[in-house]
């Protein structure tokens, strides 16, 4: 049996738990991630979204959701996402800047401005 399957019973488990708790922020978060990172991203933007209105005040949702916007070719409403999770006091400035997630952001004047937020913050 080939390895691949692995991430394939992850998110079967995953979305089992969610059926029966569906306010349940950690799966949501977990379920989000797996979708991304293995190309189902509209998924990941679904549960990204759903993490935000569970979590308004948490930055790393926001961030988060930023990057699957991005991905979604949604940079206007990533921008906005990603400046919300500055706002909300998220600051790994090495990893926004590496993220491959956010590549699509990195050519527009804003991601800069927002870089330097988070320079200055720290």
């Amino acid at each position: 049996m080939e390895k691949k399957t692995d991430h394939e019973f992850d998110i079967r488990f995953y979305e089992a738990v969610l059926r029966r708790s569906p306010d349940y922020t950690e799966v949501i978060e977990i379920l989000g991630g797996l979708y991304t990172k293995y190309g189902r991203i509209s998924d990941g933007l679904r549960m990204d979204r759903k993490l935000v209105r569970f979590l308004p005040e948490n930055a790393t949702a926001h961030y988060n959701l930023a990057c699957s916007l991005a991905l979604s070719k949604r940079n206007a409403d990533a921008l906005r996402s990603l400046r919300k999770a500055i706002e909300l006091g998220y600051n790994d400035i090495d990893w926004m800047m590496q993220d491959p997630d956010l590549k699509a952001l990195k050519q527009h004047p804003e991601f800069g401005v927002l870089a330097e937020t988070v320079k200055t913050q720290e």
